[in-house]
């Protein structure tokens, strides 16, 4: 059992990079059986199937990559690109193997990676200075309603606000509900 898995592909990986398809079989097939529903496993044993020009089986594992994780692109590209061979690199498997409904699917896929959505019209630059200062309107709820947040309303002029939340803090704190209440009548004055 491999003890650091992602160790063991990454070594598999880098056999393959530098064009080693045979030691990188070499260490994928005795683990063969013991992965078989292992998208990553069978993405690399094609890769060095491909690379030994051993086209038919290393379509079938990307037909198992396509089946294990259908959203995945890598391996609906590779295996797309293995099948867009020219006929002489084919073996006579392999052409017995063409299925129509996966050639559109495999044609679809191609053109969903061609797509490019609309731009959208945001963009990163910060919200203008007189945005900013735009205040929510008075009967906005406030979802947390404290006594700082009513002293920096009173602060802006926001005199409604502020009376909205002292109100709220009354029923939140009613021990402390004369001195909201003064608090109210002196932004009454002022409004």
């Amino acid at each position: 059992m491999l003890s650091e898995p992602h160790l063991f592909f990454a070594e598999v990986s880098l056999d393959l990079s530098r064009g080693e398809y045979r030691a990188g079989l070499n260490k994928l097939q005795p683990l063969l059986e013991r992965y078989p529903d292992s998208y990553l496993f069978n993405l690399l044993f094609a890769r060095a199937l491909k690379g030994l020009k051993s086209y038919g089986s290393a379509l079938g594992h990307l037909e198992k990559c396509c089946h294990l994780a259908p959203a995945n692109q890598i391996a609906w590209k590779e295996l797309i690109e293995l099948q867009s061979l020219p006929p002489l690199e084919k073996t006579c498997e392999e052409e017995k193997r063409f299925d129509p409904v996966t050639d559109e699917l495999e044609q679809l896929s191609a053109a969903l990676q061609e797509f490019q959505p609309d731009c959208s019209t945001e963009s990163f630059d910060p919200t203008p200075i007189l945005e900013q200062k735009q205040p929510f309107p008075d009967d906005a709820p406030i979802a947390v309603p404290t006594e700082t947040l009513a002293n920096l309303f009173t602060q802006q002029g926001a005199y409604k606000k502020a009376i909205r939340i002292y109100t709220s803090l009354i029923q939140l704190k009613p021990e402390q509900a004369d001195h909201y209440r003064k608090r109210i009548d002196i932004l009454l004055e002022q409004l």
